[in-house]
Parts: C-alpha cells; sequence; structure tokens
C-alpha cells in the first residue's frame, strides 16, 4: 500500500524522537496515591493495546479485510479507557490540581503530540466504524481520510511507543511489586474493556456491512 523504502527511514526518525523524547522527559511520580493510581492505570491501558494495535497495523496493510474490521472493534473499549486515563491527568494538570502539577509536566515534545495523537486515534477509528456501517454511501472521501489518519496515527504513535516503552510496562508492573489499593479495581477496568471488545466483536459478527472488499483483496 505504502513504499516500504519510504516508510522505513520514517519510521526510524519518528522512533529516535519518541526515544530523545524518552530521556529528556521531566515527569515524575510523587508518591500520591491518586497520582500514582491514575499512571499505573495508564500502564496497564498502555500494555494491554500494544499487541492488538500491532495486529490492527498489520492487518491494515489489506484494505477491506475482515479481521482488520473485528479488531477494530475490539480495541474500542480499551483505546476509550486509555484515553479516558490520559484525559482525567490532563485535565486534573492543567485545572491545577496540586498533586497533579507536583507530578511535573511531560516532555514538551510529548505534549505537543498528545492533541494531536487523540485527534488522529479519534479520525481512525470514526472513519473505520463509518465505513463498516454505511459503507461508500456518502462517498469515497471516508476511505481517503481512514487511509491518510492511519499512516499520520501510525508515525505519531511510534514516537509515542517510544517514548513511553520503558515507563509504561513499569508503571503496568508496579502493583505487583508494590501493591498500592484499587489494583484489583484497575485491573477489573482493563479486563473489562477487554470483554466489552470481545462483546462488541460477536455482536458485529452477524451484520451485513456494505463495505465490499476491493477486488485485489483475498
Amino acid at each position: 500500500m505504502y513504499s516500504v523504502n519510504f516508510l522505513i527511514p520514517v519510521v526510524v526518525l519518528v522512533g529516535v524522537i519518541g526515544y530523545w523524547a524518552s530521556r529528556r522527559s521531566t515527569s515524575r511520580y510523587i508518591g500520591d496515591p491518586a497520582v500514582e493510581a491514575n499512571a499505573r492505570l495508564t500502564g496497564y491501558a498502555a500494555v494491554v493495546l500494544l499487541l492488538p494495535l500491532a495486529a490492527e497495523v498489520v492487518t491494515g496493510a489489506r484494505p477491506g479485510l475482515l479481521a482488520h474490521a473485528l479488531l477494530g472493534f475490539f480495541l474500542v473499549p480499551p483505546v476509550l479507557l486509555k484515553l479516558g486515563s490520559v484525559g482525567y491527568r490532563f485535565a486534573r494538570y492543567y485545572l491545577r490540581d496540586p498533586r497533579y502539577r507536583a507530578g511535573g509536566p511531560p516532555d514538551l515534545t510529548m505534549r505537543l503530540l498528545g492533541p494531536v495523537l487523540v485527534l488522529l486515534t479519534v479520525t481512525l477509528f470514526a472513519t473505520g466504524i463509518e465505513l463498516w456501517l454505511f459503507g461508500f454511501a456518502f462517498g469515497n472521501e471516508w476511505l481517503i481520510w481512514h487511509k491518510a489518519s492511519f499512516v499520520l496515527w501510525f508515525l505519531a504513535m511510534t514516537v509515542h511507543v517510544a517514548a513511553y516503552a520503558r515507563r509504561a510496562p513499569a508503571l503496568a508492573l508496579a502493583d505487583s511489586r508494590d501493591p498500592m489499593k484499587g489494583a484489583f479495581e484497575r485491573r477489573s477496568l482493563v479486563v473489562g474493556s477487554l470483554l466489552f471488545g470481545i462483546a462488541l466483536v460477536i455482536a458485529m459478527l452477524p451484520f451485513a456491512s456494505p463495505f465490499t472488499l476491493l477486488p485485489d483483496v483475498g
């Protein structure tokens, strides 16, 4: 779908940017239970999303593939959980909650990238759902927007993953090393979002999507 010779150096470049941002980050957690609980929930959500999102990228290389659409529905609940967790921290920080302000901000690169990544994520999933439900009833532009947002999202996500590759697993494992109140609730939220995603996939299976497979897709 896209030139590999072009994408490889671009992916390497954005990965380096993400790694550079991770080394410059001034964000820290000072032990406040509310801040730490929010961070751990974000870490849980980030780790469980990694493999399904990677599978979604791989299946996205073949437009119209059923697995790509169903994976998208599976991802909706955990993605919303991650956006909610990060959005809550964002709101508390900029509303000047002293506990979140004391934790410090992310690196400037990640603060600028964050809203862009959220917008691209919403656009990517919204256009994908529209195509599944309505096909080309409202024009071919939806497929163009879906493809364009996918490429931009992938590049932005590469920076994001590289920046938090070390911190997210540490946060996800924190409750195992140092149990803190609310661990069961945090894990339940993540497991519940995955179960909700499975239920959504099952609900979509009998739906006769008008989005037809492209001629070159088997």
